[in-house]
């Protein structure tokens, strides 16, 4: 089910309902980023627009960056072995191979987003169709002996990835 790409001119002369509704989905289980850009119009491309976006993110309070990165799902984990992500993280994880993992590999995403939730009570965030199971596992490695400040910033800037796809696929200038 793909929606067909809008024009920035359609875009921009959206009401904020409407607005909300093609770019609230961008970010995991978060329309009020869109809902705060809305206001930012007219965007004069889509780079600007992906820029704005993340302007209203970065200028939310703490715990609403934190809850973003808490709405993500754990990568090849229990809901998504139980279908239950988002079409859009559906697809993403696909796209790195997350849907055919070994019993072993399945274990081993397991036992890192435990470690990682355990250390960070925060999902692990990465832009999986930047990636491929092997370099997910590597970041996950390397990523655990960050600090918590660290993560939280490399967790937004991967967000800030992960949304512009997301856009590229919805708004063309």
């Amino acid at each position: 089910m793909s929606t067909p790409r809008i024009s920035l001119a359609q875009l921009n002369s959206f009401s904020r309902e409407k607005f909300v509704e093609h770019l609230g989905s961008i970010y995991e289980h978060s329309p009020w980023i869109a809902d705060g850009t809305w206001d930012k119009r007219p965007f004069l491309s889509v780079e600007d627009l992906r820029a704005k976006l993340d302007e209203t993110l970065r200028a939310a309070d703490p715990e609403m960056r934190l809850a973003l990165i808490k709405a993500h799902p754990d990568l090849a984990g229990r809901l998504a072995r139980a279908g239950q992500l988002t079409n859009e993280s559906t697809r993403e994880q696909q796209s790195a191979g997350l849907d055919r993992l070994s019993p072993e590999e399945a274990a081993e995403f397991d036992r890192l987003n435990q470690a990682y939730l355990d250390r960070f009570d925060f999902p692990f965030v990465i832009c999986a169709r930047l990636n491929d199971r092997q370099t997910i596992l590597q970041a996950f490695r390397r990523r655990l002996t960050n600090d918590r400040e660290q993560e939280i910033e490399i967790a937004l800037a991967e967000i800030h990835q992960i949304a512009g796809l997301r856009l590229a696929q919805i708004v063309h200038d």
